[in-house]
């Protein structure tokens, strides 16, 4: 059975994407596991001392998330496995350990505000999430419903190597898994990304994605995030995925700043998923 991980920390940004996730597992009957990370809160000092003891932290984490839980069986009437998880630790590396023994469909995490404070915050551990998981990362805008579903997809390509770098087999199980039309995005401005590889490289993305009959856009943009997000709000798509490049985060298709705006400002949902 599938299963969708939804870390949370009980925010409003977490709250929203554990709705967004349940509505996605719902579509697709997939089971959802929630996972509450927890560390000790050291008060700085000359002499580093814990706010809390541990027993108190694994309590209230226990009883947030049970509550969470039994919420969430409520309002989907019981047609939903529903799984509850608190472990005490670093959540990206909880959120590893958890990935390579369950293999999810993909893990749900949310992305708040615009402001300097909140990325660094919040946007840290989505981003190095992003990094460091292998199984797709469904990063989930501010108030952002699912709504009516994934029926458009938006994949954002560099034409660079795609037979190498592109997840062909994740791309396709996603188009398929919710009967979803392709859009194939690149960004150019001047013919400054275009070289003698291109047209070979597009073929070559057609022919390894054939089979689920995506549509090209070819979109003249000076900034290559602004131009996705132009497109994403003008064809109403539901989900963007973008690719992290080996050992280069999030630098392959975009520059790092570049693809930080596009999963923090963009109003789609935006899935990172490994080469």
């Amino acid at each position: 059975m599938k299963t969708i991980i939804i870390p949370t920390d009980f925010s409003p940004a977490a709250d929203n994407a554990v709705n967004y996730g349940v509505d996605m597992a719902l579509a697709i009957d997939a089971s959802v596991v929630l996972l509450h990370v927890y560390n000790i809160p050291i008060a700085l000092g000359d002499v580093p001392v814990a706010l809390l003891s541990v027993d108190e932290l694994k309590s209230a984490a226990e009883t947030n998330i049970a509550q969470l839980k039994k919420n969430l069986e409520h309002v989907t009437s019981g047609k939903l496995k529903i799984y509850a998880e608190t472990r005490l630790g670093n959540i990206v590396d909880e959120l590893e350990e958890m990935t390579k023994n369950i293999h999810p469909f993909a893990v749900v995490m949310g992305t708040t505000g615009m402001s300097a404070v909140e990325r660094t915050l919040f946007g840290s551990n989505t981003l190095t999430a992003i990094k460091h998981l292998t199984c797709p990362v469904i990063c989930v805008p501010k108030g952002k419903e699912y709504g009516n579903g994934v029926q458009k997809i938006g994949l954002a390509c560099d034409f660079k190597e795609v037979v190498e770098t592109t997840p062909v087999a994740e791309i396709k199980e996603f188009v398929k898994e919710f009967h979803a039309q392709l859009f194939v995005l690149n960004v150019d401005y001047d013919n400054r990304q275009f070289n003698a590889e291109t047209p070979q490289q597009s073929a070559l993305l057609h022919t390894v994605l054939e089979e689920v009959h995506p549509e090209y856009h070819f979109i003249t943009h000076k900034d290559i995030e602004n131009g996705i997000n132009d497109f994403a709000e003008t064809h109403n798509l539901d989900l963007l995925i973008a690719i992290p490049k080996k050992h280069k985060l999030l630098d392959g298709l975009f520059r790092k700043s570049s693809t930080k705006q596009l999963v923090f400002e963009s109003h789609v949902p935006v899935m990172c998923v490994h080469e």
